[in-house]
């Protein structure tokens, strides 16, 4: 099992910045591939980043020019740095770290039982 800690969230004016942390224990050697996504109230959830084993990145267009995924294997740590928030960016943010990973990780695949997430962090822009 793996257990998920997010931080670091707040709140900001509109253009502000954030770094979000996450904190991965327990068996996380065993997935492949960790996840930052969203999801706004009464909206989809939305990935917004990914980033595989092999250390490459993925973005959803609307942040590619404004966040960056990252991840310290040393320390167990998954960061996303977002930049120029906006105000429809207000929601909680999540990581996930995933068995079944590729770089177009589905948000359906969030809810499968090898997916494990925390409890999320809030992202809130005014």
């Amino acid at each position: 099992h793996v257990q998920l800690v997010e931080s670091g969230g707040g709140s900001v004016q509109v253009g502000g910045s954030l770094k979000l942390s996450c904190a991965a224990s327990g068996l996380i050697s065993d997935t492949n591939g960790m996840v930052w996504f969203r999801q706004v109230p009464g909206k989809e959830r939305e990935v917004v980043a990914t980033i595989g084993s092999d250390g490459r990145t993925t973005y959803t267009d609307s942040v590619r020019a404004r966040f960056s995924i990252a991840e310290d294997n040393a320390e167990n740590t998954l960061s996303l740095q977002v930049n120029d928030l906006k105000p429809d960016e207000t929601t909680m943010y999540y990581c996930a770290a995933a068995r079944q990973f590729s770089p177009l990780f589905v948000c359906s695949r969030i809810d499968a039982d090898d997916t494990y997430w925390g409890q999320g962090t809030q992202v809130t822009v005014s």
